[in-house]
């Protein structure tokens, strides 16, 4: 299923932390909380489910922005932005050393808060491997996606969204195009299906056939030349018949 992404905001003035979290839940973002130190952030960030973080250098606290970017950065896998007044060159060469996703200087509109935001999701990733382009139709202009350990997040309209890997059923290539099929929606993805593949987890998904990937959590049936998804019939080669074979057997 679809789920906004999952901003936390950590900004120790509550009129500019409140004025961002009006912009962002306009634009479709769910804010997990709206903190003004280092300790409750470190607090939510062990706690909640987080998919980037928004953070002003200067906090209420003895622990800068630059102490939480450090540890975002030592013990999560996910992209922060630093939100700041300070331009000048220390304050700048000080946050490149925590390599933040982004960087927005106040004051800012609603669309350099979105902006920043698209680019630290699109450009995050837990490898340095490429991602594929995700789109809706073949006119939709291609962005990238970011996969996460459990998720892969799909530009939808001027949103992007996660897709949990469990909601996969399966993978079609078609001419350049994969057609992801999910439980609930079908997207395009501009990739080779053996580059996908590699995204994907691999004790889930397998290359069933040349033009086929599947989630193996899905199959609801399976004949000598065929597996069946959902209502859909699926060819399958001799070495994923005999590994399907050999998986029901054990």
């Amino acid at each position: 299923m679809e789920q906004p992404i999952r901003i936390l905001i950590v900004e120790d003035n509550v009129i500019i932390a409140d004025d961002m979290q009006s912009m962002l839940e306009e634009i479709g973002y769910e804010i997990v909380d709206n903190v003004i130190v280092y300790e409750q952030a470190e607090e939510v960030l062990k706690t909640q489910h987080v998919d980037l973080v928004l953070i002003d250098i200067i906090l209420a606290s003895d622990k800068t922005g630059i102490d939480l970017g450090k540890h975002i950065r030592e013990n999560y896998d996910i992209p922060f932005i630093f939100v700041t007044s300070n331009s000048d060159r220390a304050t700048v060469e000080n946050a490149k050393t925590v390599k933040p996703n982004g960087y927005l200087v106040k004051p800012f509109e609603q669309q350099d808060l979105y902006t920043s935001i698209e680019i630290a999701l699109s450009n995050f990733t837990r490898s340095d491997k490429s991602t594929a382009a995700v789109v809706e139709n073949e006119e939709d202009v291609p962005m990238s996606n970011t996969v996460l350990k459990d998720s892969i997040f799909v530009k939808k309209q001027h949103l992007y969204y996660r897709i949990q890997f469990s909601d996969i059923r399966f993978i079609k290539a078609d001419n350049v195009y994969l057609e992801v099929n999910t439980v609930d929606k079908k997207f395009l993805v501009r990739s080779p299906l053996k580059d996908y593949l590699e995204k994907l987890p691999k004790n889930k998904f397998y290359r069933a056939h040349k033009s086929y990937i599947v989630n193996v959590d899905h199959i609801d049936a399976i004949n000598s030349k065929d597996i069946m998804i959902k209502d859909t019939l699926i060819p399958i080669s001799k070495d994923f018949k005999e590994f399907i074979i050999s998986a029901m057997n054990s």
